[in-house]
């Protein structure tokens, strides 16, 4: 199917130019959302209009909050938000739990790897008991993911695999 085929190629373009330059470009996001809609639309007319616009909004909705809180960059919002005009709401919303589960397990495997897991549930763990910060060793390096790879993982998992 032909917009199968275009969210492939997007996927791949962002997998790469976000691994390489850690960004997520706006001249790949916007022109998938508005195929996307133009796509349906065309299709379905004003049920594949609605169709699309909904998939955008929970895809631009999901990862609001965590970019809000400074968690993710505003590149990765729109990558969602493009996946959701492609493919809607439910598949958006599946691709959004795999890659939060991709996001966390590669989070986990980077903190075990520069030994900062153990003490991050330990400042955790005190202040959640004592309700106050643990004045021990300084924190390490900030570590931070490119989070347009578990997008693309979870996306492509789904694509594949999810049965949508």
């Amino acid at each position: 199917m032909l917009i199968h085929s275009f969210l492939i190629l997007v996927l791949t373009i962002t997998l790469i130019t976000d691994i390489l330059s850690r960004k997520i470009l706006n001249i790949i996001t916007f022109p998938a959302m508005l195929l996307g809609i133009g796509y349906h639309t065309y299709i379905n007319g004003l049920e594949g209009l609605t169709f699309s616009l909904i998939g955008l909004l929970v895809g631009f909705t999901i990862l609001l909050i965590p970019f809000l809180l400074g968690g993710i960059g505003a590149g990765d919002v729109k990558l969602m938000a493009a996946i959701g005009a492609l493919m809607g709401a439910q598949f958006v919303f599946y691709a959004f739990l795999l890659t939060a589960l991709i996001g966390g397990i590669i989070s986990i495997f980077l903190m075990l790897k520069n030994r900062t897991l153990f003490p991050f549930f330990k400042r955790i763990y005190f202040k959640l008991i004592y309700k106050q910060q643990l004045a021990t060793e300084p924190r390490k390096k900030h570590i931070s993911i490119p989070y347009g790879v578990p997008i693309v993982l979870g996306t492509f998992i789904v694509m594949f695999w999810g049965g949508i």
